[in-house]
């Protein structure tokens, strides 16, 4: 009889549960290694050679866990927790639209994230492995973490120093990391609703946030708009289990690319 489902699945959820109560936490362990026995069976009647899938509930549970439990350790990262980023990860909260258990819950694993016997790595690999690599989620994610970050100004050298862990943990190189937050620095400036902006910097931004220099042709700032709206199409991030609360971010993110695309066709003439 083969263990080794039973062992790698019910390890994570025994991880995953620290902290919970114990009528909580058991059950989850016993649902967890009956998971790992399913997969163990099917893999034996197939002679070891299936692969290991991911249903969407458990994709969404893992990345709505992940979220909040590594947004915890970014906070924590430069020493101390400020009021400050408390107030971001609560308005995130708010932009997700969560339901009082679900905020219960985030503000749960929000504070585990900031103790220091977190094992980031764990939680790291735990969400690679339920998302299969879905580049378009993990990005996703990134995403939502460079949200808390941003908004409080600067990121300090110890949080950037956890992004690139995050960051390499989930199959992203410097180089996308790099270029992804030039993008969200833009769009969170050009989406930011600053009033008396210089409109060559409002321009300079809009282009900036879809990841082209203004000496981009017209066709290429298309095709960069066309990708990033892809990236972010909400239905197709539902349907690679992208959790429903996380929608309003995903909307909203769209919303920001199209007006920074509206701004760049205005200057140009094109439709």
């Amino acid at each position: 009889m083969s263990w080794t489902g039973k062992l790698i699945i019910g390890g994570i959820a025994w991880l995953l549960t620290s902290g919970m109560p114990g009528y909580i936490r058991l059950p989850l362990i016993a649902l967890a290694v009956l998971w790992g026995h399913q997969f163990d069976k099917a893999r034996a009647n197939a002679g070891g050679g299936i692969s290991f899938g991911n249903s969407g509930a458990q994709v969404r549970l893992v990345f709505f866990e992940s979220t909040f439990r590594i947004m915890g350790h970014l906070a924590k990262a430069d020493g101390r927790v400020s009021e400050q980023e408390i107030q971001v990860a609560r308005g995130i909260m708010h932009q997700m639209r969560l339901g009082p258990e679900d905020v219960k819950s985030a503000i749960a694993l929000f504070s585990e994230g900031k103790e220091a016997s977190f094992n980031l790595d764990v939680q790291v690999q735990a969400l690679r492995s339920a998302c299969g690599g879905q580049k378009m989620l993990l990005r996703s994610f990134m995403e939502i973490q460079f949200h808390l970050l941003l908004s409080k100004g600067s990121i300090h050298s110890a949080e950037r120093d956890s992004l690139w862990r995050i960051a390499s943990g989930l199959g992203i190189n410097r180089v996308e990391l790099t270029q992804l937050e030039a993008i969200l620095r833009a769009q969170h400036s050009f989406g930011g609703g600053q009033s008396h902006v210089d409109p060559a910097q409002e321009l300079n931004e809009a282009y900036k946030a879809l990841g082209v220099e203004s000496s981009a042709s017209d066709k290429e700032i298309k095709t960069a708009y066309r990708r990033l709206m892809n990236q972010h199409h909400p239905d197709k991030l539902a349907a690679k289990g992208l959790p429903e609360s996380m929608m309003e971010v995903a909307k909203e993110k769209t919303r920001e690319i199209r007006a920074a695309y509206d701004r760049v066709k205005e200057a140009r003439g094109f439709k």
